[in-house]
């Protein structure tokens, strides 16, 4: 399995392309395109990677229509409804702040405007403008300058600051209205981050959080980030967070999940141990994830973002039968870690489901025994 060694380190320092592999007994090679041996995915009714829908981790159709709607028409309307009609208390009223926020950023990115044409989500600034009460509208902007401030400065930079305390003013807006909404919250963890937040500024911040929603997924990720060695705090810090979330998550919940993603968070750039997917920190918290997932709700918002780590580390622990379980769950969306961190979500992930369909047809696998 050296050649696997080999890929996955290009997969590591760079996001590459794959080219396409076969499976012989075991072994992993790569051959020229057209090969017959070469594995498909399309024979497991995997969507073509141009087809891949980088905007979220799984699908949420009334999301969908309404970001295209809105988009369409720069008419805000659509969205205000859709947030207005969507539990403060949830997930998913997080990840469509999340989307509509993150829609509006890269439309300006791609259109900023200029003398004879109006910048790219204008809807988004015409929603805050007309309707400077409605919580929903709050809240979208200020994730859309957390947003902005990540997207178009460097942290650390005057530019980056003043960005990120308008976003903290902008966050306070948005509790004002909405008092009982974690969001708003949530949203200022990011700003936590990026303005350097003591730890005891940091945690009143999180237990606002933890008497709202006790048990959001979202939010434990996004305070994750700051107790990472890379922010504010330090990997036995972060595995401490995740340790606890685990503990006191409550049956069903995916908060059983978060020692996978401390790991993540504290991966080395480029790995060529072999065993290190294999050892036992690993492996426990690959289980941890794996019995999140098996035990929560088929509609959690948030099992779409478990999956998809989940495949990124048994591709990588060579436990191909069940990186194919978790990858027909969640084949089509893309928007997710660890996707998300390279510049080609879409094509880093068909890299892995590659893999995955190599390692499972070199070991026996077909397209006859997953469905099976």
């Amino acid at each position: 399995m050296e050649i696997l060694w080999v890929l996955m380190a290009l997969v590591m320092m760079g996001c590459v392309l794959l080219p396409f592999l076969r499976r012989r007994r075991g072994m992993i090679e790569q051959v020229p395109p057209g090969h017959p041996d070469a594995a498909d995915p399309a024979d497991y009714g995997f969507v073509r990677e141009e087809d891949l829908d980088v905007r979220m981790p799984g699908p949420d159709q009334d999301l969908l229509d309404v970001l295209d709607l809105v988009q369409r028409t720069q008419d805000h309307r659509a969205a205000t409804q859709l947030l207005a009609g969507t539990p403060a208390e949830g997930e998913v009223r997080w990840q469509r702040v999340q989307a509509f926020a993150g829609a509006a950023s890269l439309e300006l990115q791609r259109r900023p405007g200029g003398v004879s044409e109006v910048p790219g989500g204008q809807w988004q600034r015409v929603w805050r403008a007309e309707q400077p009460k409605d919580p929903g509208g709050a809240a979208v902007h200020a994730e859309f300058l957390v947003q902005q401030a990540w997207r178009t400065s460097t942290p650390g930079t005057d530019e980056f600051r003043i960005i990120m305390e308008e976003a903290r003013d902008a966050c306070g807006q948005a509790a004002l209205l909405a008092p009982g909404d974690p969001v708003p919250y949530i949203v200022e963890l990011s700003v936590a981050r990026g303005l350097g937040y003591a730890q005891p500024e940091f945690e009143k911040l999180w237990l606002k959080i933890l008497d709202r929603a006790p048990h959001h997924m979202g939010a434990h990720l996004a305070a994750l980030h700051y107790w990472c060695e890379k922010w504010h705090g330090s990997r036995a810090l972060a595995y401490e967070f995740a340790e606890a979330a685990a503990a006191r998550a409550p049956q069903g919940s995916l908060l059983a999940a978060m020692p996978l993603f401390a790991v993540f968070e504290h991966l080395p750039e480029v790995n060529l141990v072999r065993g290190f997917y294999q050892s036992e920190v690993v492996t426990k918290a690959m289980h941890g994830a794996l019995f999140a997932v098996h035990s929560a709700r088929p509609d959690d918002p948030m099992l779409a973002h478990v999956r998809h780590l989940l495949v990124f580390f048994l591709v990588r622990a060579e436990r191909w039968s069940e990186a194919m379980d978790q990858l027909i769950h969640v084949d089509g969306h893309v928007g997710a870690l660890p996707w998300t961190l390279c510049g080609d979500p879409a094509a880093e992930f068909a890299v892995y489901r590659a893999l995955a369909v190599a390692g499972y047809e070199a070991n026996g696998g077909s397209p006859a025994t997953l469905m099976s």
